[in-house]
């Protein structure tokens, strides 16, 4: 099968996908991909929620992109990665309102027309959902995500694993590895007494992963300075490198690193 190759400087391309929206997808792949420039990847992120772009306030970027006399856009610069987004490019209140070839467009140019330069790996945080946008972006994609793969997101509860199967129907339907299944919100940690509570119940993400023989990555529990780092444009493996949080997504960027032979 030829694979399209708008990423023809990227060695691998991870996608991270839910199949719907609440269950902290972007704050996963945002750490991913701090964690993995920590173990000394040359990595970019791009933020391929154009609808609902978040990487610019999880970053604390308020400057759009430069260009180049190429006529090609320059990422963003920030916490060793490089980083693209539609919200470096509209006010943060103003909505989207494009149909879906304007879309499509948009997120060619994000892939074909950004000057990522040679990266070790690309992380792509999809937009929630398992339409016309997400099989454009991983056709455009192909060759890079076929090296990498992609890694659905979900919260421990049964119902949200039925719309994070849906992610996973999506990504075997276009043909791209399943690398890895990550049960985010799996408990809340007391900062006081440091019991851990399962809000919504715990283990769910990983028995279903054994089921369907896909492999589990890891859980990450609930964190008060995950929210508060996502305010604040500090990515939690950024600011609080030491948090039992940051330990799990160094832990998970090493996994990765390994099974992508990067």
């Amino acid at each position: 099968m030829q694979f399209q190759n708008l990423l023809a400087t990227v060695k691998a391309a991870l996608v991270v996908g839910s199949g719907k929206g609440g269950v902290g997808k972007s704050t996963v792949a945002a750490n991913l991909a701090c964690a993995s420039a920590k173990l000394g990847l040359k990595v970019g992120l791009l933020d391929a929620d154009l609808y609902g772009p978040s990487i610019g306030m999880m970053f604390g970027i308020k400057d759009g992109p430069e260009g180049t006399e190429e006529g090609k856009i320059k990422p963003i610069e920030k916490f060793g990665l490089k980083l693209m987004s539609m919200s470096f490019l509209i006010d943060e209140d103003r909505p989207v309102v494009w149909r879906g070839p304007m879309l499509n467009k948009a997120l060619t140019q994000f892939l074909g027309d950004v000057e990522w330069g040679d990266l070790d790996l690309l992380v792509i945080d999809l937009p929630p959902g398992t339409g016309d946008v997400q099989i454009t972006l991983v056709q455009n994609a192909q060759a890079a995500i076929q090296k990498g793969g992609a890694i659905v997101v979900s919260t421990p509860q049964d119902v949200a694993f039925l719309d994070a199967k849906k992610a996973i129907g999506l990504f075997k339907t276009v043909e791209v590895p399943i690398v890895g299944v990550i049960e985010n919100m799996s408990s809340f940690v007391c900062p006081h007494c440091k019991e851990a509570t399962a809000i919504f119940g715990h283990g769910g993400v990983r028995a279903a992963a054994q089921r369907m023989s896909l492999p589990f990555l890891g859980e990450v529990p609930i964190d008060l300075e995950i929210r508060a780092g996502g305010d604040q444009g500090i990515p939690l493996v950024v600011g609080h490198p030491d948090s039992p949080q940051s330990m799990a997504f160094m832990d998970m960027a090493k996994v990765l690193r390994t099974k992508l032979k990067l």
